[in-house]
């Protein structure tokens, strides 16, 4: 048992270690691929791209010179998809209550659970194989509406995936359990008033000192950090809509099963909508809008739209481009669906990744066939210019359980 447990922990310390990218650099370079870009170049064929120094080098060039050059034959070839509002590496069990740091009762404005971002999550390499190379990563957080401070991870697996901070301050708002919805709307706005007065009052001393809240809240009030605000019903939307239109701010809805209702003042307003593509029945009085065409009805509103993954979103991150498939199959266009997980996402949340063009973090992911397919897998994939395992713990286990030998079942030599 002792030699078996210590080679099945070595295998999947050498995936680790490959995922982190521990190899060589070298210039790369697919070609003859069908790049769908995600970009204003939409989708090209017999196409080649370039990668060195953890960016993308190169579209189509005339003269193809990389270390390394792979044939993909016709395959697709696409952004890596960026994933949202979960707690990938924040937690490993949901039952086990020592393997969640997601949330805290004392969390507010300034809580930063990318502190206790685990890169070598088991549940990482299971997102990878569903083509997700970076996510942004949202706190629960506690009492307060406020729940602390949304990040931008990659899932290379290095010690050094947390690449942005501070990406967006997230914000609980709607239906209460105890108390009224409209304290906790209320509790936004005065806050940011607060701020918005201190700001100014600041400015004119010189030895002001700001303090951690102070600093975000800046950032929020001057649209360098967006207000990413949990919200179903259409009533708190439009006068989420409001508090934009007050204070400047750049607000992201997230749930919003109910924008349908006010998409065209949604598109106006020019906020972005996360929802589940598979949202298809109210879960309470503010949700009665929740159906499986919304994704599709937004996108042709002229709303930005970007997909999370509803339900258990930390374990079940892989399905993200399932259910991107089946917003297409209930209207939603299929670039449309594409950008929702790729650029879209990349825009709202000032990621430099997320399309196939130059400058752009070479992640890159190329399939057997099209990703939105249930049959189809990752072929390669690629986290900064780097090739990075899909191989899991699950496929580590199924090898383990199924290998046939003279030892009793479920071991291995």
């Amino acid at each position: 048992m002792k030699k078996l447990s210590r080679s099945f922990s070595l295998s999947l310390v050498a995936a680790g270690l490959l995922a982190s990218g521990a190899v060589s650099a070298q210039s790369l370079a697919i070609i003859n691929a069908t790049l769908h870009t995600s970009s204003d170049q939409g989708v090209l064929e017999s196409a080649s791209i370039v990668m060195n120094g953890g960016k993308i080098t190169a579209i189509n060039p005339s003269d193809v010179k990389a270390d390394k050059i792979i044939d993909a034959k016709g395959q697709i070839v696409t952004p890596g998809f960026i994933a949202t509002v979960n707690q990938l590496g924040l937690v490993e069990v949901g039952a086990v209550a020592g393997s969640r740091d997601a949330g805290e009762e004392k969390a507010g404005i300034d809580f930063d659970a990318s502190l206790a971002f685990n890169p070598r999550s088991s549940l990482i390499p299971y997102a990878r194989k569903g083509g997700v190379t970076r996510d942004l990563i949202t706190p629960y957080g506690g009492d307060s509406i406020f729940a602390g401070l949304a990040s931008v991870v990659d899932l290379s697996g290095s010690f050094e995936s947390v690449l942005k901070k501070q990406a967006a301050l997230v914000v609980h708002l709607g239906e209460r359990s105890k108390g009224s919805r409209a304290f906790t709307l209320q509790t936004l706005i005065n806050k940011l008033d607060e701020h918005q007065t201190k700001a100014s009052k600041e400015a004119k001393k010189d030895d002001a000192k700001p303090s951690a809240e102070d600093k975000i809240m800046a950032k929020v009030l001057k649209g360098d950090m967006p207000l990413l605000i949990s919200v179903s019903r259409a009533s708190d939307i439009v006068e989420l809509i409001k508090v934009k239109q007050q204070f400047g701010v750049n607000i992201v809805l997230n749930g919003a099963q109910d924008a349908v209702v006010v998409k065209d003042r949604i598109a106006k307003a020019g906020i972005p909508v996360i929802i589940s593509a598979m949202d298809n029945l109210p879960g309470s009085f503010d949700s009665l809008h929740a159906s499986l065409n919304n994704a599709g009805i937004l996108e042709k509103a002229g709303v930005k739209v970007l997909l999370t993954v509803g339900g258990d979103a930390s374990h079940n991150v892989y399905q993200l481009r399932y259910d991107a498939g089946n917003a297409v199959s209930y209207g939603m266009s299929q670039q449309g669906a594409l950008k929702a997980m790729t650029s879209n996402v990349a825009d709202v949340f000032g990621i430099n990744a997320g399309s196939l063009e130059v400058g752009k973090a070479a992640d890159v992911v190329m399939w057997s066939n099209d990703p939105f397919e249930l049959s189809s897998h990752v072929n390669k994939m690629f986290i900064n210019g780097v090739e990075v395992s899909t191989e899991s713990r699950q496929d580590k286990l199924r090898e383990r359980y199924t290998t046939e030998s003279n030892m009793p079942r479920a071991y291995t030599k």
